[in-house]
């Protein structure tokens, strides 16, 4: 997930206040001015004195652990596996998902993407009908203890589902919603673990 903050800010051309989104790769500030930054824009992103500073002097007035907390966002981008939150070692299993590079993404960081659906610490599962949700079920017995499963689902004008249909079959098999990624430029994920007691 992104970041976002109310904020005041100073450009070159003068201040202004509005909404600060940084959604990689893209920081947007919606303000009497719309302005998009990507790409160079952001790189040397730095805190000062409260404010998160970017190349061209632009500041956003963010406060000392919000600034720092952004600044190193921009400078240190996470890439998609450390926001699916894939760690060397793990069993995974991919299922019907449409994205050529995920298993040698996932052979890259050491995690073992297998085909025995048992004892899994991360699921990966393509559901863009009511019918693939109604399987989410099926699949939880496939999870270890601790382990959960990545519903994935086309996203913007090509989506046929929405967030909270996703959520609701989820949450009537036992799982609760903790996160949701852009999984791609056309794909959203949403993650689902067990109910704790």
């Amino acid at each position: 997930m992104g970041k976002d903050a109310q904020v005041e800010a100073r450009f070159p051309d003068g201040p202004d206040q509005g909404r600060l989104q940084y959604e990689p790769p893209k920081l947007l500030f919606r303000g009497a001015q719309r302005r998009v930054y990507q790409g160079d824009d952001l790189k040397g992103a730095r805190a000062e004195a409260g404010d998160l500073v970017l190349a061209d002097g632009s500041r956003f007035a963010l406060g000392e652990k919000a600034a720092a907390s952004w600044a190193e966002a921009m400078v240190n981008p996470k890439g998609r596996l450390d926001k699916l939150g894939v760690k060397p070692g793990m069993r995974t299993a991919i299922l019907g998902v449409a994205d050529d590079a995920l298993a040698g993404e996932l052979a890259g960081r050491g995690a073992e993407t297998v085909c025995d659906l048992t004892a899994l610490d991360i699921l990966f599962y393509a559901a863009d009908s009511a019918e693939e949700l109604a399987r989410i079920g099926d699949l939880v017995p496939a999870l270890a203890e601790k382990g959960a499963i990545w519903v994935v689902s086309r996203k913007g004008k090509a989506a046929t589902l929405k967030d909270v249909q996703v959520m609701a079959a989820a949450k009537a098999v036992g799982l609760v919603d903790n996160k949701v990624v852009a999984f791609s430029d056309s794909l959203t994920a949403l993650r689902f673990t067990r109910r704790r007691p």
